[in-house]
């Protein structure tokens, strides 16, 4: 069955991946472009361009009309020299709560009949080395809880349209093209790898192939809320990954790392959490290719190219 499929965030580093997918397996999609080299862009990925803001839900509504599923994949993440300001967070709350409601709204006016929704799942409390699943306590310092109203959107659009809800907890994003990855290479490159908590505690991560993947397996799933995330990986773990990558002997954590985002953020990304993604792999069947850390790592490196070979 093919499937009118509406993409939010549809330029960026997941977006970009799920659109191909639909297009390749002959969905319709369209998605919101912002500027003309971004609709040139989507066009030549197969995607039909719409010109709408993402904070308009009267607009969106009328976009959403025929859609049978939209996706709400936009967010804003700052760099990692921006990540320390909390002004630079503004577009990215911005997006998870005005947008995110905006996008349910409409949704369920057109008769959406599926909405899914993107979320993280650092919103966990410290599990420390228990597994945790979507049932476990959270606890979203306040400038997170954008991540909380963006899945409560999901829980309006099934209360006024009646359709099929899913939100992902996504683990952290790691791709050839992913700005913290590009950054972090760069610094472990140098030494060092910008990662608080203590060696033993664990973060969920996941291959941006991999999370586009699940997207498509949720616009064919259940409803409800899942985890999205490969293995789990501690922070020494982590760090000798990334040494392994950049081939030198070790990385160093700065201790000091992070540390002008402040006492909340810093507990935040100081946890420890052993995400699981059994959930949705039972509901689905999806499973992620890149299942550990080095293998993410390494398929986030650039392609060599001859010209790179050593000569003998």
């Amino acid at each position: 069955m093919i499937l009118k499929v509406f993409v939010t965030g549809a330029t960026g580093v997941l977006g970009r991946r799920v659109v191909d997918l639909l297009v390749d397996r002959g969905d319709l999609v369209y998605a919101i472009a912002r500027t003309a080299d971004k609709a040139d862009d989507l066009r030549a990925a197969g995607a039909q361009p719409v010109e709408v803001s993402l904070f308009d839900p009267a607009a969106l509504a009328e976009a959403f009309e025929g859609m049978d599923v939209a996706l709400n994949l936009a967010t804003s993440i700052p760099p990692l020299s921006r990540a320390a300001r909390t002004s630079a967070w503004d577009d990215n709350h911005r997006i998870r709560t005005v947008g995110s409601a905006a996008v349910a709204t409409a949704a369920a006016k057109a008769g959406v009949t599926r909405l899914v929704q993107e979320s993280l799942a650092f919103a966990y409390a410290d599990g420390g080395d228990r597994w945790l699943d979507e049932d476990s306590q959270l606890d979203v310092p306040v400038h997170g809880v954008g991540i909380l109203e963006a899945e409560g959107a999901i829980d309006r659009f099934r209360a006024d349209g009646g359709g099929v809800g899913i939100a992902l907890r996504f683990g952290n994003f790691m791709g050839p093209d992913a700005a913290h990855t590009i950054d972090q290479l760069a610094m472990a490159r140098r030494g060092l790898i910008p990662l608080m908590g203590d060696d033993g505690a664990w973060w969920p991560l996941i291959h941006t192939d991999d999370a586009a993947s699940a997207v498509l397996a949720a616009v064919d799933g259940p409803g409800g809320v899942f985890n999205i995330s490969a293995q789990p990986a501690t922070r020494q773990q982590i760090a000798a990954a990334f040494a392994e990558v950049v081939e030198r002997r070790r990385v160093r954590r700065p201790p000091t790392v992070l540390a002008r985002l402040g006492p909340a953020a810093g507990r935040m990304l100081a946890r420890s959490e052993r995400v699981s993604s059994g959930r949705f792999r039972d509901a689905t069947g999806w499973r992620p290719r890149r299942d550990d850390v080095g293998a993410i790592l390494h398929a986030c490196l650039p392609a060599r190219s001859d010209d790179d070979e050593d000569t003998p």
